[in-house]
């Protein structure tokens, strides 16, 4: 069903990711718009990691993103939105940049340790160069967020600037939040609320972005 005037139908919306973190900051955002947003767990698809890791081989985020919104609309015969998401590091060429959620990875880590673990090879890849003679901390988190529904799909890319501190600041957000200080807000997303995080964050801005071409039609 669409609703009148502003192009985005209501329903239900599949939210194509495991990570808790992403679940938190995307629902209520879908759901402000109408949507009635169903995870994967709720969808009854359960975790094939070696099938889901493969979505994320490609080698930009857009191409990761609609890959992972293709699989699970097949899948789950719903409409579906999916995001691939990272941080870049001027000093690291752009790096982890798509490998960001795996970068630090061991066998067995998962959730706050495989955060954790990331966020110590970010900070030991900056002291090396450093070492070097490349000393700009300044990073940018990028996001992309896809949506599936049988033809139409629909890709868009947010970013929010920053620079990495020297060491964690907050535990709040997840993955690199407690390093990354946003340009826009002067603290860390370890720090600020999750209202302040959204409204300038990468993945907020991409949704936005997102549900504004579904309401022009796009």
């Amino acid at each position: 069903m669409r609703s009148a005037g502003d192009g985005v139908a209501r329903g239900r919306l599949l939210l194509a990711t495991r990570s808790a973190g992403k679940r938190r900051e995307l629902e209520p955002m879908l759901r402000s718009v109408g949507w009635e947003v169903v995870d994967l767990d709720g969808a009854g698809i359960a975790e094939d990691s070696a099938v889901e890791d493969a979505l994320e081989s490609a080698l930009t985020f857009e191409e990761n993103a609609l890959a992972k919104a293709r699989h699970f609309a097949a899948m789950s015969g719903l409409p579906t939105v999916a995001d691939d998401s990272g941080i870049a590091c001027d000093a690291l060429g752009g790096a982890p940049g798509v490998h960001s959620k795996r970068w630090g990875a061991q066998p067995g880590l998962s959730g706050l340790a495989l955060d954790a673990a990331n966020n110590a090879l970010l900070l030991a890849r900056l002291a090396e160069a450093a070492r070097g003679g490349v000393t700009t901390r300044a990073a940018r988190y990028v996001c992309a967020a896809a949506y599936v529904e049988g033809a139409r799909e629909i890709v868009v890319r947010g970013e929010s600037t920053g620079r990495i501190l020297e060491q964690e600041e907050g535990s709040g957000g997840f993955g690199y939040d407690p390093l990354f200080l946003s340009d826009d807000l002067g603290r860390s997303f370890g720090v600020v609320t999750p209202e302040e995080k959204a409204r300038v964050s990468h993945r907020g801005r991409a949704f936005a972005c997102l549900i504004e071409k579904l309401r022009a039609g796009s």
